[in-house]
């Protein structure tokens, strides 16, 4: 009678999607969000290429042991896709815990680097001015705040979302569980001047998503698709989570279920500054801008990318919240993909300690293949 008392109570509150939680996380095993949750959720299927272009694997492929380092932290950490492209080659990759090249795993906040690259599209195409297009063209909610499409992808929108992951009543919890997102945005509010200070919020990219989707007059999966997924020739199909079978709204601050292999072109695309294979497709004064720090206070901090100086090298990065990173490092033409299960201990530095092994290793590992 209790239980039955307290599910009628989370559903007259509003708090009905918690059950969800529960039994998506509580009663599989888990503590948490985790990396193959989206078989509980439903989702939009984007369509592997139909002009398919695998990765040329490089002629050392493989021929280097991890360093024990990067073995153990792998391990601890439950990394279940690590892969090293060189010069635009396969150079190592090595999956674990029954995963392999194919496996679909959740991107997490990697998911805000290509929803920003959708935005850089999108004014490619016309149907953005530029980035600094109010949002209250596209939402009158938020006419005369000031705020922009650029300080939506760039963290700067002022908005009162609360990026709290562990308060099951909290708005990142409601939004990942329940069934109206557009909803949970629209009621956001600007509390604070946009375009002034670096804050990351997940509530940002899904406006921003909602902005993208309405101005194209598209679904997001589906201008992702014919955007980057089918000219960059991803081998795979994906699929990103939606809220629910009737709105239909992809969760873009996250979710997006791929591989390692396919999440590597993105890094590569903004390697080449949006040109891929000869073909320019997205602008690269554009990505030029989404790759340096929009404010000096926050210089970890682009436009949808996490950038690093460790080793003294320019990095961009996209980064998810158990560990899943594409590190792109432009100068020595490399990239490294990491998937899994968590990440390492805070620093009190822009990134987790993880992040400074699997860079460090991996010069290792190749400096052995001088």
């Amino acid at each position: 009678m209790l239980l039955l008392i307290a599910v009628l109570g989370l559903y007259i509150t509003g708090y009905g999607y918690i059950l969800k939680g529960i039994w998506v996380v509580y009663l599989h095993g888990h503590t948490t969000a985790y990396i193959d949750d989206f078989k509980f959720f439903e989702t939009e299927e984007i369509p592997a290429s139909t002009i398919p272009q695998p990765w040329p694997i490089h002629k050392m492929y493989n021929t280097v042991e991890p360093t024990q380092a990067l073995s153990e932290i792998n391990d601890t950490l439950g990394t279940i896709a690590f892969l090293v492209i060189k010069n635009d080659s396969i150079w190592f990759e090595k999956y674990f815990d029954g995963f392999g090249k194919n496996s679909q795993t959740n991107s997490f906040s990697m998911a805000k680097s290509i929803t920003s690259a959708l935005l850089g599209k999108a004014i490619n195409d016309g149907y953005i001015k530029s980035l600094e297009q109010p949002v209250g063209d596209f939402y009158p909610q938020f006419s005369g705040t000031d705020m922009t499409v650029g300080d939506l992808s760039s963290m700067a929108s002022g908005l009162n979302w609360d990026e709290s992951y562990f308060n099951p009543f909290g708005m990142t919890a409601q939004a990942y569980y329940d069934d109206d997102l557009a909803e949970i945005i629209l009621k956001l509010k600007v509390v604070d001047t946009p375009g002034k200070k670096f804050t990351y919020l997940s509530g940002n990219t899904e406006l921003l998503a909602m902005v993208i989707q309405k101005a194209a007059k598209k679904q997001l999966a589906a201008y992702l698709y014919e955007s980057f997924w089918q000219p960059m020739g991803a081998e795979n199909s994906a699929l990103w989570q939606i809220d629910d079978e009737e709105n239909r709204l992809v969760k873009a601050y996250c979710c997006i279920g791929s591989n390692a292999r396919d999440f590597a072109r993105f890094g590569k695309l903004y390697k080449d500054y949006g040109k891929w294979n000869g073909e320019q497709i997205l602008d690269s004064a554009f990505v030029a801008k989404s790759i340096t720090p929009r404010f000096s206070d926050s210089p970890e901090y682009g436009y949808g990318f996490w950038l690093s100086d460790f080793l003294d090298k320019k990095i961009f990065v996209m980064r998810g919240i158990l560990g899943q990173y594409v590190i792109v490092i432009p100068e020595d033409d490399l990239i490294i993909v990491r998937l899994g299960h968590q990440r390492g201990n805070k620093t009190g530095m822009p990134f987790s300690s993880d992040f400074y092994v699997y860079v460090d290793e991996v010069y290792k590992m190749l400096g052995q293949n001088q």
